[in-house]
């Protein structure tokens, strides 16, 4: 008898787990994978056959307000799902996406298939959508496929890389995140976004004062034809405040303090959010009287915010292995491995496996990337020695594999970009100290005084070989700090500019204490999120530009709020 007792909780055990886990099942991970292997099942059987297919669909959903001087002025809802289809037809060695220099045809765009599919759950229109861009897809890299062959064709036969590697299948499944109703409450948000940006009200000089607030979860699915089945959240969330002045030559004069967290209950409170307001206002007020700096060439300071930033743009860009394919880039370190680089004392690391650092969380954080390889921790540079190059699954000379570093944004054609970095150094030295150096060095070079970036909002660099491979970086907060001794003076108007190699040459020493940038990079393949953490650096040699003026004729009459 026990043993019938126990063969019927054994079946209904069994049951109740098949009833979960038909439960579970993802409904658009199963369409995408049926109707990829459909589609597989005929285009290998063409003529120019396809050889590899993937599907990509990301489903956001994103909520956002935005208020101006106290008052709402947008408030908004979205919910998308995007789908492309990348098809590559030939092979591993030479498929639709090979490019030579010389060569006169167009690099093959694999993402071509991009289509926009319901969020309802209508199977056949959903299937039909994907279809769609897959014969899209398909048509495209056929095109550019026979382009390839002929162009070829009259080229002497030599030896070359793969266009494409063979990477293990990744399996993945990361279960539905919290609803995007459960995560923030709209009205909330906006009576918050209205009091922050009315904090800068009583100040009539003000040209804005704005405050927006945005939360975006993404669940992005892959499959592929290789066996990939990888579906996995992402939740954002930024706080914007900033405020604006015109200085007296109509100059205007913009300050921004943004933030960032997995979760709205992680962002700051509302006390920390108005001590900020202040001090931008009190920045602002001093922006607005500071004098316009002139070109400058010397030794200067860059904090640590500034010195994350600068590496993003100097080096990151530089080691990201899918421009070192091509002819047309500058290929900076390509021949470098094993080479110094930079001062034995620093490390260079990119990391998308860290989600925090020092409890501040990173947006560079993932766990696959856009072509389902497992995000890794790369060390690119040891003990000022080159030593990898981020990669995608775009092949180098003695770099075969991917390390999970092939991202784009949605429906764009994925290629190695970066994620969190990391400037490590071993031998720290005290912002003080660092300071005594910026003075002893501006003697020997007879400067009146060197400059000390505090923060920075951007940058961007050219890497080609048809512009100047130089780098602009946006300060934000500058200041001279003079050889007498007399009080740090904020100035205005200031663009950091230069060289890779030659600042690189002019890294001296590094702080004893890291920060975090957060931000986005924009290249080929669109706008990705990353972060970037490093120690303040002194440099005995920075360049320094007038920045563009931003005018703003002035005003007839005075402001409703000044009457």
């Amino acid at each position: 008898m026990r043993i019938i007792t126990s063969f019927f909780i054994f079946i209904s055990l069994v049951a109740a787990v098949a009833s979960q886990a038909q439960a579970n099942r993802d409904f658009l991970l199963d369409l995408m994978r049926e109707e990829m292997n459909r589609e597989m099942a005929v285009l290998k059987t063409r003529d120019i056959s396809a050889y590899y297919i993937d599907y990509r669909t990301t489903w956001v959903k994103s909520g956002s307000v935005q208020a101006s001087f106290g008052s709402i002025v947008s408030s908004n809802q979205n919910n998308v799902r995007v789908f492309s289809a990348n098809v590559k037809v030939g092979n591993y060695e030479l498929d639709n996406t090979h490019h030579e220099s010389g060569m006169d045809v167009r690099e093959g765009n694999p993402y071509s298939g991009i289509n926009v599919i319901p969020v309802d759950d209508d199977a056949l229109v959903i299937k039909k959508e994907m279809w769609q861009s897959t014969q899209q897809a398909y048509r495209g890299a056929m095109e550019s496929y026979k382009a390839i062959r002929t162009a070829l064709s009259s080229k002497p036969k030599k030896v070359k890389l793969p266009d494409f590697t063979k990477e293990k299948p990744s399996i993945f499944y990361e279960e539905k995140p919290v609803d995007l109703a459960g995560q923030w409450n709209k009205a909330d948000w906006e009576a918050k976004v209205k009091k922050y940006s009315k904090l800068f009200s009583p100040a009539a000089d003000f040209i804005s004062a704005e405050a927006s607030f945005r939360i975006e979860t993404e669940r992005k699915y892959f499959v592929s034809t290789e066996g990939s089945e990888v579906v996995q959240n992402q939740t954002y969330c930024y706080l914007f405040v900033s405020g604006s002045v015109r200085a007296d030559d109509g100059d205007i004069l913009p300050l921004t303090k943004s933030y960032y967290a997995t979760s709205p209950l992680a962002l700051p409170s509302d006390e920390v959010i108005a001590q900020d307001v202040s001090e931008l206002m009190r920045k602002l007020r001093l922006l607005k009287k500071a004098p316009l700096a002139e070109p400058y060439s010397g030794p200067a300071i860059l904090h640590s915010q500034s010195a994350g930033v600068f590496f993003h743009e100097i080096f990151g860009h530089r080691v990201e292995g899918h421009r070192l394919r091509s002819e047309t880039d500058g290929q900076t370190f390509k021949e470098k491995i094993n080479e110094q680089v930079l001062p034995k004392s620093l490390d260079v690391i990119f990391d998308p496996t860290l989600a925090k650092y020092e409890g501040k969380q990173l947006n560079g954080f993932y766990q696959y990337d856009d072509e389902g390889v497992k995000g890794q921790r790369v060390k690119a540079v040891e003990k000022g020695i080159l030593k990898n190059f981020l990669m995608s699954r775009s092949p180098l000379e003695n770099f075969a594999t991917s390390n999970g570093h092939g991202r784009g944004s949605i429906g764009m054609d994925p290629v190695s970009r970066q994620s969190n970095l990391i400037v490590e150094n071993s031998k720290p030295v005290k912002m003080d100290d660092l300071r005594k150096m910026l003075i002893k060095e501006c003697i020997k070079q007879d400067k009146k005084y060197g400059y000390f970036f505090r923060e920075v909002i951007g940058g961007f660099t050219t890497t080609d070989r048809y512009n100047p491979n130089a780098f602009n970086i946006f300060p934000t907060e500058v200041y001279r700090v003079y050889v007498d001794g007399r009080p740090d003076e904020l100035v205005r108007g200031v663009d950091l500019i230069g060289t890779p190699l030659s600042m690189f040459a002019e890294i001296t020493a590094a702080g004893d204490t890291k920060d975090v940038f957060i931000g986005f990079c924009g290249a080929e393949s669109g706008s990705v999120p990353v972060s970037a953490i490093a120690p303040s650096l002194f440099v005995r040699r920075i360049e320094t530009q007038k920045k563009p003026k931003e005018n703003q004729e002035p005003t007839l009459l005075k402001s409703p709020d000044s009457q």
